[in-house]
């Protein structure tokens, strides 16, 4: 798998916020999970600490700690001055102002930095990339997909995402993607037709609203069963 650091943007949630984005109960919290295209994100570690059993499949997880974070440090303050460039396009709540935001990354980025090297030794970080994944049928009971699917629909087309989707549930009895709104801030060109094409296969599919919102609208996720 060849990836250049330089095409990453490593921007990483807490578990607060993925409690948030994906409704997450405590039930939930109890279900064998896997998170995908999870990047530096400190749900698996915070998860972990609290007893939660959690694996994180990324292609960035082929690089360093020290890789991850130089990349991290490079593009940290062009990210937070596009954010500011454009106050009117997220809601500040959850994140009180861009150095709020730029905050929240750090530490994030920390905690997963902290726990990365042992939890690639216990197998919670695991190199792979959609749309195929190395992974058992049905070995997870919840696939959470966080700021990729969807997001990205300029730099994916539709067969990507259906494929995807289609191995999230090969590997997974739920999946729940979040957001639903593309970089400009529109709903995929990509999320009518599959949520159609796999309610026709027999799947249910049902948008959510969530608690957590930053991208101006983006306060709902994809859940399919």
């Amino acid at each position: 798998m060849v990836m250049k650091l330089e095409k990453v943007v490593p921007f990483g949630r807490s578990l607060d916020e993925y409690i948030k984005m994906f409704n997450l109960s405590n039930s939930d919290l109890n279900k064998r999970i896997l998170g995908v295209a999870d990047g530096p994100a400190s749900f698996n570690a915070e998860a972990t600490r609290i007893g939660a059993s959690v694996t994180s499949i990324d292609p960035v997880y082929q690089f360093s700690a020290e890789e991850i974070r130089k990349r991290f440090n490079e593009v940290v303050d062009h990210i937070i001055d596009q954010v500011k460039a454009t106050p009117n396009d997220w809601v500040w709540s959850y994140h009180k102002s861009p150095e709020d935001l730029r905050q929240h990354r750090v530490q994030a980025l920390n905690t997963f930095l902290s726990d990365y090297e042992k939890g690639k030794q216990e197998g919670r970080y695991q190199l792979g990339d959609l749309p195929k994944l190395d992974v058992c049928d049905r070995e997870y009971e919840l696939v959470l997909c966080s700021h990729f699917l969807f997001l990205y629909s300029e730099h994916y087309d539709y067969q990507f995402h259906f494929d995807s989707i289609n191995e999230m549930l090969r590997v997974g009895q739920e999946v729940r993607i979040f957001p639903l709104l593309t970089l400009m801030l529109q709903h995929s060109p990509h999320l009518d037709r599959i949520s159609q094409d796999f309610t026709e296969m027999g799947h249910t599919v049902t948008r959510v609203h969530v608690q957590y919102e930053f991208q101006k609208g983006g306060n709902e996720m994809l859940i399919i069963k």
